[in-house]
C-alpha cells in the first residue's frame, strides 16, 4: 500500500463514528462499516482500499447471501450501499479479491437455480449444521458484476476460495475426492492439486503472508461413531461445525501441524503479519457454546491470548496487506437486534 492510499484510508476512518472498547487493547479506533443484516467474511483487496463481503441484508433486497464490494473511504453510515458483485441469483459465499484489486472471485449456486436454496430440515436433536451445497461453483466477476471466468464447473461442493498474496494460486475446499479436502489451483483455474487427505472437513483456508503455508479449520472424527455420523451428514450435503481445531501445513500439504487443542469450535483463522502467530475465532471458553471471541496463538500452539470481549460474536478476522489494520465481523453495537456487521480497526501489537 502506498503512502497516498494509507492517508486516504486514515482520513476516511476519521470521518466515521468511533467505537471504543478499553478491554480490547490490540484494537484502536474501531469503526463500523455496515449497518444491517448479516454481513460477514469481509476480506481486503491487495491494494488495501476495498473489502469484498457477503450480506443477506433485506434492506438491499436480499433473500440470502450476495456479494458486495465495499470501498472503505466511502463507508461509514447506513446511507452507503456498496455495489453488488454477484448476480443476485441463488446463494453465494466466500468472496475474495483477485490480484488486480479489481475483480472478485466467489462461490455461487446461481447456475443451478435463480432462487435461494432451502436450508437444511430441522432435526429432532437440534444439531447445528452447515450446508455444503453441491451446486456451488467458483466464479470471477468484474466490478460491474459480470461473470468473466468460471474456475470450477462440476456438480459438487467447490467453495471457500482465497488467493495467495503472491498472486499465483488459489486454495479452496472441494468434495471431489469424496471428502471435504483442501485443493489448490493456479490463478486461472489450471493445475488442480489435492492438499489434505484425512477424513474430516478441511476448510476456510488462507495463505501465509509469504505464500508458502496454509492455515485452516478442520474436524477430525476419531471414533467409529463420529466417523459414521460425519459420512452420513456429508452424504446429505451437511457438516457439523461444532468440533474443529486450527491446523497449518505447507502449500503442497506437507508438514501438517495441529495448532489448537481447545475443544468446541475453533475456526476463521488468519496469519498475523509476522507469520509467527494466528488469529482465529473460538467458543472454547463459553459454557453455552454461542460466545465467539477472537483469540491469537503462536504457530507452535503456545501463548493463547484473547483479543475481543465485546458482544457474543466476533469472527472472520483479516489483517490488511500492510498489517496496520484488521477487519472482522461482529454483532456488537447492533441495538439488541441479531445483526452482524463489518468492523475495522487499527491493529496494535
Amino acid at each position: 500500500m502506498n503512502l497516498r492510499t494509507t492517508l486516504v484510508i486514515a482520513l476516511s476512518f476519521c470521518a466515521l463514528a468511533t467505537i471504543t472498547q478499553a478491554q480490547e487493547k490490540h484494537l484502536r479506533n474501531i469503526k463500523q462499516l455496515t449497518f444491517g443484516g448479516d454481513n460477514a467474511e469481509a476480506y481486503w483487496s491487495p491494494d488495501g482500499t476495498k473489502l469484498a463481503f457477503q450480506s443477506n441484508f433485506k434492506g438491499w433486497g436480499h433473500s440470502c447471501d450476495q456479494i458486495h464490494a465495499l470501498t472503505i473511504a466511502a463507508a461509514g453510515d447506513s446511507t452507503y450501499r456498496p455495489p453488488m458483485i454477484s448476480t443476485g441469483k441463488g446463494r453465494t459465499t466466500c468472496s475474495y479479491f483477485m490480484p488486480n484489486s479489481r475483480d472478485v472471485l466467489y462461490a455461487s449456486t446461481h447456475r443451478h437455480d435463480d432462487t435461494c436454496p432451502p436450508g437444511p430440515p430441522e432435526r429432532a436433536d437440534r444439531k447445528y449444521l452447515w450446508q455444503v451445497l453441491p451446486t456451488y461453483d467458483i466464479y470471477v466477476a468484474d466490478p460491474s458484476g459480470s461473470v468473466i471466468d468460471t474456475l470450477t464447473d462440476r456438480y459438487g461442493y467447490d467453495a471457500e476460495a482465497t488467493v495467495s498474496p503472491k498472486g499465483d494460486k488459489i486454495v479452496f475446499t472441494s468434495d471431489r475426492s469424496g471428502d471435504l479436502e483442501l485443493w489448490t489451483m493456479n490463478i486461472d483455474g489450471s493445475d488442480v492439486r489435492q492438499v489434505t487427505n484425512e477424513l474430516g472437513y478441511d476448510g476456510g483456508a488462507f495463505f501465509s503472508p509469504d505464500g508458502t503455508m496454509l492455515v485452516y479449520r478442520s474436524s477430525r472424527p476419531k471414533t467409529p461413531e463420529e466417523q459414521a455420523e460425519y459420512k452420513e451428514l456429508l452424504a446429505q450435503g451437511l457438516v457439523a461445525p461444532t468440533n474443529m481445531e486450527i491446523y497449518v501445513c505447507n502449500v503442497d500439504g506437507s508438514n501438517v501441524r495441529r495448532i489448537t487443542s481447545l475443544g468446541k469450535a475453533n475456526w476463521a483463522p488468519f496469519f498475523h503479519p509476522s507469520q509467527k502467530k494466528i488469529i482465529f475465532s473460538s467458543n472454547h471458553a463459553s459454557p453455552r457454546g454461542y460466545d465467539f471471541q477472537l483469540y491469537m496463538i503462536n504457530v507452535d500452539g503456545t501463548g493463547l491470548e484473547k483479543i475481543t470481549s465485546e458482544s457474543i460474536f466476533n469472527a472472520f478476522p483479516m489483517f490488511s496487506p500492510d498489517g496496520k489494520y484488521i477487519v472482522w465481523s461482529s454483532n456488537r453495537n447492533n441495538q439488541g437486534t441479531r445483526d452482524t456487521n463489518v468492523f475495522v480497526a487499527e491493529w496494535v501489537d
